[in-house]
């Protein structure tokens, strides 16, 4: 009976899990299609090449849909069970709320497996691959990846701008402006045109543009003196159709998955990650070692003594003022400040990379800390989710979803906002990594407490019995009409 009571459990939840899995994965997705819109469509890219790319950066989102699936689906199933009355029936028959969980707990231990298997192995993965095809489609399509209205130096040697830009693969303009780059002492050229189009080139090392109805603006500068330059007549050229080729051959030797970004530390697994860690930790203490040598060094004809410092800088006697005059004190103690002032005007401009090497190093810890800590949270949602559904006895898409999505908005925000203020040093990353978790374990804890000792939480006339003494002290008792 047991093991049927135990399938028939896990049954009841995998059906809204696929379900809401579902739902929450082609959300999340079409927000990532959202922000990466203009990043590969227009490109000219195969609808599978389109797929491929959507599954690598939808692989990051398992990592948060699969926590808030079992959060929502545990509430679920067990809402279902005590709206239906099973829950009430299987404790009528001796089976313990507990004996009732662990059938899904255990599925939750596997889903958590997963999760770090997943986020340990395959995004990594998936994460170099979506990355590679974002630069590699960029580098490989540069006919493509234009701006309209904005001036652009995508094309080696040349400043653009296209006032529009139609068609099907973006290859009709409008309003068109080129400007070669050179030096002042290099010859000047400017192209102007009402309409353009790219077309295939014979050579692939070569970008090919049409334009039509347009100048060339041209100043031959090179090898004439600044006398010469002076009397040259300014020169106009107008064309009906001007073919121009850009040799863009420095871009266009890459694949697409070349695969040529290989040291983002996402692309790393833990134990991976143990070593950037390392090597991150190294290079920030050099740098600092170094600039503690500069600081000492540049304060070291004016500080006599210097403690608390790892660099081994011998100090120099320090002037006596008492024994010179008082212009030379004067001018002593003046060049002394201006001194430390260029010191401490030089230590505030480290200010910024300083900052950058400690959200570095924080990203890098989080990053890794996330993997072992959101396969963590599963289980902690199951505990939440499974206690407050025996509770509130309530199943469907109604008040269930809402407490859900209140619990997970508190650890996203829990979430962000660790991030953030470790980012800028103001908590440790590990700690900042794991604080969701440790806020929302206690409350777990007590929630299973009260579902395993049958609380009734949610229950209004509980809460109206607790206050009814301290509202019936400061309320008028009404007298009725007639007794008056």
């Amino acid at each position: 009976m047991i093991k049927k009571l135990d399938g028939y459990v896990i049954k009841t939840f995998f059906g809204p899990f696929l379900f809401i899995f579902s739902v929450l994965f082609f959300i999340f997705v079409v927000n990532i299609i959202w922000i990466r819109l203009a990043q590969f469509t227009g490109k000219g890219l195969s609808y599978w090449e389109i797929l491929k790319l959507l599954s690598y950066l939808s692989a990051i989102v398992v990592q948060l849909v699969l926590p808030l699936t079992i959060l929502l689906s545990s509430i679920m199933t067990f809402g279902d069970f005590g709206e239906r009355y099973e829950l009430a029936a299987m404790k009528a028959a001796g089976i313990s709320l507990t004996r009732i969980m662990l059938p899904l707990f255990v599925t939750t231990l596997f889903f958590s497996a997963f999760l770090f298997f997943f986020s340990n192995n395959v995004v990594p993965d998936f994460q170099r691959k979506a990355k590679n095809m974002l630069y590699n489609i960029a580098a490989t399509k540069p006919a493509l990846n234009f701006t309209p209205g904005q001036f652009l130096q995508q094309l080696p040697g040349y400043s653009v701008k296209f006032d529009k830009i139609t068609g099907e693969n973006g290859e009709n303009l409008t309003g068109i402006f080129i400007h070669k780059m050179a030096t002042s002492f290099e010859d000047q050229q400017s192209i102007v045109a009402e309409k353009g189009k790219f077309v295939p080139a014979d050579n692939p090392n070569y970008l090919k543009l049409v334009l039509f109805n347009g100048h060339i603006y041209e100043d031959h500068l090179n090898g004439i003196d600044y006398n010469a330059r002076l009397k040259q007549p300014d020169q106009a050229i107008k064309f009906d159709t001007l073919v121009s080729h850009f040799n863009i051959s420095e871009i266009i030797d890459k694949a697409i998955e070349a695969e040529k970004i290989t040291d983002d530390y996402s692309f790393q697994n833990v134990v991976e990650l143990n070593t950037t860690i390392k090597k991150t930790k190294k290079s920030n203490d050099d740098i600092m070692n170094n600039m503690t040598y500069e600081l000492v060094s540049q304060a070291n004809s004016y500080v006599s003594y210097v403690d608390k410092s790892k660099a081994k800088i011998p100090v120099t006697a320090p002037v006596k003022t008492d024994t010179v005059n008082s212009k030379k004190k004067e001018e002593m103690l003046y060049s002394a400040y201006n001194k430390l002032e260029n010191i401490k005007q030089s230590t505030l401009g480290k200010e910024g990379q300083l900052k950058d090497m400690h959200a570095y190093f924080a990203r890098v810890i989080m990053h890794q800390q996330r993997i072992v800590s959101y396969s963590v949270t599963c289980l902690i949602f199951f505990l939440i989710g499974a206690s407050l559904g025996s509770i509130i006895r309530k199943g469907g898409l109604g008040l269930p979803v809402v407490i859900a999505i209140v619990i997970f908005i508190l650890f996203y925000v829990l979430n962000l906002s660790a991030e953030n203020i470790a980012w800028s040093g103001g908590i440790d990353p590990y700690l900042a990594a794991w604080l969701p978790n440790l806020v929302l374990l206690p409350f777990g804890v007590w929630l299973t407490y009260k579902a395993l000792t049958d609380s009734q939480l949610f229950d209004a006339e509980k809460y109206k019995s607790m206050f009814k003494p301290l509202i019936n002290r400061f309320s008028k008792n009404k007298e009725h009409q007639r007794y008056r």
